[in-house]
């Protein structure tokens, strides 16, 4: 139970995170303002999540993923996700919360199985090959999925930026997590400060004030998706996981993320699913589990050895008593 409740708390945190690039592009295809959209997110969230908080106690990078979206496509930026395990890899080795035996099969197959999964997602953004699913007319298509697009690009790059600082942020909560172990307030507070911070920068780049106007429209749908289900309870899974598994563990999940995205994409969307897709994700689902064999290794390794070091410490006991 200490392995399956993480999980499936990163599996249901990232299909839910999936399910946000969807209806972000889905409402920004509308013209919904994007800023604006994270400001009403947050400050939903942070109403939500305060008597949570309370009674516990008692007893962004939204902004660079939105643009990502509205200037790519879900499946672009779920596929720059990928890059959060080898940030975080990296930044845990650097501050020593992993260790790397190059010698060894069980670090063998976490490098690997990370340099894989992120080879899964370039191979979806560059190979698009002939779709298995189209639902248009048109029976036309590119090899490369990857277009010259100064938007596509600007998307991209804003993607890479949000797993960098989703990397930095995955570090940081095993320290917080440590120190103040109530997982409903840090979520709250984080949630709190990211509105103050984003509803600033809305205030300066966003002109045109009928934007701030809620209407009974997609834009209403996804605040309230936003704000309850991909950051009230997403985020409340994501510290739990972190806190209870590590950073690392959590950070692996996210080549899964790029699965339930093409799927969401194809049904909502009406995005097609290419042989490229496919391929992709089935090079991201072994390197996903490259990684996890080779932590269970290690797990199973430490176990081994801590097993044999308890007679060592009865052994004294049952001499003294004779």
């Amino acid at each position: 139970m200490g392995r399956l409740l993480p999980f499936l708390g990163m599996m249901i945190a990232v299909l839910l995170q999936s399910g946000s690039f969807v209806v972000i592009k889905l409402a920004t295809k509308d013209g919904i303002n994007k800023y604006v959209m994270v400001v009403y997110s947050m400050a939903l969230s942070t109403i939500l999540l305060l008597p949570f908080a309370f009674f516990n106690n008692r007893t962004s990078t939204q902004i660079l993923s939105y643009g990502g979206i509205e200037l790519s496509s879900p499946t672009l930026v779920s596929a720059m996700l990928n890059l959060i395990p080898a940030f975080t890899f990296v930044l845990a080795v650097v501050f020593r919360m992993e260790k790397v035996h190059w010698r060894h099969y069980s670090s063998q197959a976490k490098v690997i199985g990370t340099i894989a999964s992120m080879g899964g997602a370039f191979v979806v953004i560059l190979y698009k090959g002939p779709p298995i699913f189209n639902i248009h007319s048109s029976s036309s298509y590119n090899t490369l999925q990857f277009s010259p697009n100064l938007n596509w690009i600007l998307g991209g790059l804003l993607s890479v930026g949000d797993s960098l600082v989703s990397s930095i942020w995955y570090i940081y909560q095993v320290s917080v997590t440590k120190k103040y172990p109530a997982v409903t307030v840090i979520v709250f507070f984080q949630v709190f400060f990211s509105t103050i911070q984003s509803g600033l920068f809305a205030l300066i780049v966003v002109k045109d004030q009928t934007s701030w106007k809620l209407k009974l429209d997609m834009g209403l749908i996804v605040i309230f998706y936003q704000a309850i289900c991909a950051l009230g309870i997403r985020y409340f899974l994501l510290t739990w996981c972190v806190q209870r598994a590590g950073p690392f563990f959590c950070a692996m999940f996210k080549p899964i993320g790029i699965v339930f995205t093409v799927f969401l994409g194809f049904i909502f969307l009406g995005d097609e699913f290419y042989l490229g897709s496919l391929i992709g994700a089935i090079i991201i689902v072994v390197g996903f589990y490259a990684v996890q064999w080779g932590k269970a290794s290690e797990e199973t390794v430490e176990r081994g050895i801590e097993n044999l070091k308890m007679p060592c410490n009865i052994v004294p006991l049952l001499q003294n008593k004779e």
